[in-house]
């Protein structure tokens, strides 16, 4: 295999396992987030003020995942 095409699937693979849990983490953040908003209607603002933070930290994860990648393929 030549070594640019193993930077490409290096790439590849590490974006494409790194974004597997930040997806996950964030359906689950907004499916919770629902039901809480569902459970509780008047706390609408501080439950999604909270969300959006927790969808910031969890998609900087992806973004890490991503520099990680574009790391190996141009090194």
């Amino acid at each position: 295999m030549e070594l640019e095409a193993a930077k490409i699937l290096g790439m590849a693979l590490v974006v494409g396992f790194g974004v597997i849990g930040p997806g996950i983490g964030i359906g689950m953040i907004v499916s919770k987030a629902l039901e809480a908003i569902g459970r509780n209607p008047d706390a609408t603002g501080k439950i999604q003020a909270t969300m959006f933070i927790g969808i910031a930290f969890t998609e900087a994860l992806a973004i890490f995942a991503l520099v990680i990648g574009f790391i190996l393929k141009y090194t």
